[in-house]
């Protein structure tokens, strides 16, 4: 039996010589088809139109005549046509004697009698040719529905671990793949397999997806790069098929290379959600698409040389057929970088901006603890802005600064207006943190103080730096701060004596921080070494979703009155210090009325103090 090409009898009804003649036969059919009509016109004989318009010619209203065709009117309303022979002079001579309304239209050009004749048909075909072509784009759409559209990274884009900095131990981790997608019979000599999945476990701007760029740019392989709400869709079904897509495109680009691929999957928690935890069962889509995924996984063939990276701070709610060895064989843990980290990462982002000689990147990393690379990198662009905004030639270190500054609390609000009383108020709060940050030993050093709005309600904020990095504290460092926090209430009792909404959120912080104490440290005298309340967070978030409550009511009342009495008594502390440097307080706060902003040398010579000696802790050298 002769097999029928399916194609080729599809291009042969889109042929537009086959609709050309279906639209002329049409055409034809309709031409030859009388339909009667009142209105339309009636053709007569030449001899009765001429006995006509010789005996009765009142009968005959109107009379054009177009080249050899007379079109007209009777009477009685009627219309009628006739042909009539060329250079009639006779008929002519008496149609001007008898016909009032008698005209004569120009003949028809050569282009008008093809646009009138072909006209209809070229509209037709172009009608055609549209739907088609629409109807092609729609089929195409609809067939590309379910592929995978990764971002494919070029050489011009390409990264390497020189791009990568403050996450040394990750990038000591991912050596072996990148040795292995470059020399794989050296592992596979030995019967030694590389691990098929690598999970890149962290917080939010940490470097998860440069360092996956990396890796592929060192490998020099391809990079397959997708985000985890690719694949997720309202059809069932279809999130599967591109995840298939996706690998199968891997496969070829690897096969192609030689030396393998990368394929790198961000956000995976998107996708990899722990499965019958939602509406829909075993028919949500979400489930279906990770099933999928598992499949792939399990179907990695080790002499390809594909490998799967994926990126998530959310390891909490991945489902745990995805972590097992197998499928994630290694996970690595990237968190928020260290001093060294920091001054490591400032450099490489500093690259191409024009840092004055006397920059100090060590000193702005102790400046910034806590930031990720990704706050890093947007504090150099603040930087850069600012100074050129004040049309400099270099980024000096009070851009640097003010940049860490609107980073943390926001741009400055110099336009805010307040009130001479309300300063007032501001600059004694103020200056009562400063001041017990100058003489707690326990706390951080004093960096500014500062009066300037900033941010959304911020009327004032200072600022206090830590020499080091820290990872353990005392009860009585936390106790300290907690001193610090409420030094603001305390200067407002005594200097306005009264209480503002000013404190709001230095309370927040410090009951906040007393309650960890009690229920998390075991740092209370009645309740010790417990911890109280189970609680369940987002994991590199530092968000809780819930805690269960693991106490009877007595116990929480006595919490209750811990975390009273830890404040109260961090209160207190800072009331009497307060009060017996009363003269120092009003010298800060005078000062700070008067120029708005103080560093913390500045306020070690109005408050007449010696800087704090606090010993550094001296850097252990790796052997």
């Amino acid at each position: 039996m002769k097999k029928i090409n399916k194609k080729t009898s599809k291009k042969q009804w889109q042929s537009p010589i086959l609709w050309i003649l279906i639209i002329f036969g049409v055409l034809y059919l309709l031409s030859n088809i009388k339909i009667p009509s009142t209105s339309a016109p009636q053709e007569i004989k030449y001899s009765d139109f001429y006995r006509i318009l010789k005996n009765n010619p009142e009968r005959i209203a109107a009379v054009i005549k177009r080249e050899n065709l007379l079109e007209g009117r009777f009477s009685d309303g009627s219309r009628f046509y006739l042909n009539i022979p060329e250079n009639d002079r006779d008929l002519l001579k008496l149609l001007r004697e008898n016909v009032e309304d008698f005209k004569v239209e120009l003949p028809r050009t050569l282009f008008t009698q093809l646009l009138i004749y072909f006209g209809p048909i070229l509209i037709l075909i172009l009608f055609w040719w549209m739907m088609a072509a629409r109807g092609e784009q729609l089929g195409n759409r609809i067939m590309s529905f379910g592929k995978a559209k990764p971002i494919i990274h070029s050489e011009s884009k390409k990264a390497t671990f020189k791009d990568v900095a403050g996450v040394d131990e990750a990038k000591e981790e991912l050596k072996e793949v990148i040795e292995f997608l470059k020399d794989p019979k050296r592992f596979q000599r030995l019967g030694g397999k590389i691990p098929k999945g690598v999970l890149l476990v962290g917080p939010p701007g940490v470097g998860k997806t440069l360092l996956a760029r990396a890796v592929a740019g060192e490998a020099e392989v391809p990079f397959f790069s997708i985000s985890g709400s690719d694949f997720v869709e309202m059809f069932v079904g279809v999130g599967a098929s591109r995840v298939r897509d996706l690998f199968a495109q891997g496969r070829r680009a690897a096969k192609s290379s030689g030396k393998g691929g990368i394929i790198f999957i961000d956000e995976i928690d998107a996708v990899g959600r722990l499965r019958f935890a939602g509406i829909g069962g075993g028919h949500d889509e979400r489930e279906q698409t990770l099933n999928q995924l598992l499949a792939e996984m399990d179907g990695f063939d080790p002499m390809e040389g594909l490998i799967l990276i994926a990126a998530t701070n959310r390891p909490d709610v991945l489902d745990p057929a995805l972590l097992r060895p197998g499928r994630f064989d290694r996970h690595i843990v990237i968190d928020r970088p260290d001093i060294n980290g920091r001054e490591a990462i400032l450099k490489v982002h500093t690259r191409k901006i024009k840092l004055d000689p006397s920059v100090n990147l060590k000193s702005i990393a102790r400046q910034t603890p806590g930031f990720s690379g990704a706050d890093l990198a947007n504090l150099c662009n603040e930087a850069a802005l600012l100074a050129a905004r004040n049309n400099k030639e270099t980024v000096e270190k009070e851009e640097l600064e003010a940049a860490i500054e609107r980073v943390i609390a926001g741009p400055e609000r110099k336009s805010r207006v307040i009130s001479k009383r309300e300063k007032e108020i501001v600059s004694y709060h103020e200056a009562g943190h400063a001041l017990l940050a100058l003489l707690l030993p326990e706390v951080d050093p004093l960096h500014k103080v500062s009066i300037i709005p900033r941010g959304v309600a911020a009327l004032g904020y200072t600022m206090q730096l830590p020499l080091q990095d820290r990872y353990v504290m005392t009860r009585q460092e936390l106790m300290s701060r907690i001193t610090v926090l409420l030094g603001g209430r305390a200067s407002e009792i005594i200097n306005v004596r009264d209480t503002t909404t000013g404190a709001e959120n230095d309370l927040e912080v410090a009951t906040q921080m007393a309650r960890r104490m009690v229920t998390e440290f075991g740092m209370s005298e009645r309740l010790r070494n417990v911890t109280l309340g189970r609680r369940e967070g987002l994991v590199f978030l530092g968000k809780n979703l819930a805690e269960e409550r693991n106490y009877s009511d007595t116990t929480a009342h006595i919490i209750d009155e811990e975390i009273q009495k830890i404040v109260d008594e961090a209160f207190n502390r800072a009331r009497s210090i307060l009060q017996e440097n009363q003269d120092k307080l009003n010298l800060l706060a005078s000062a700070l009325l008067e120029k708005e902003v103080l560093d913390g040398e500045e306020v070690k010579k109005i408050v007449g103090m010696q800087e704090k000696q606090v010993q550094e802790d001296k850097e252990v050298k790796k052997p």
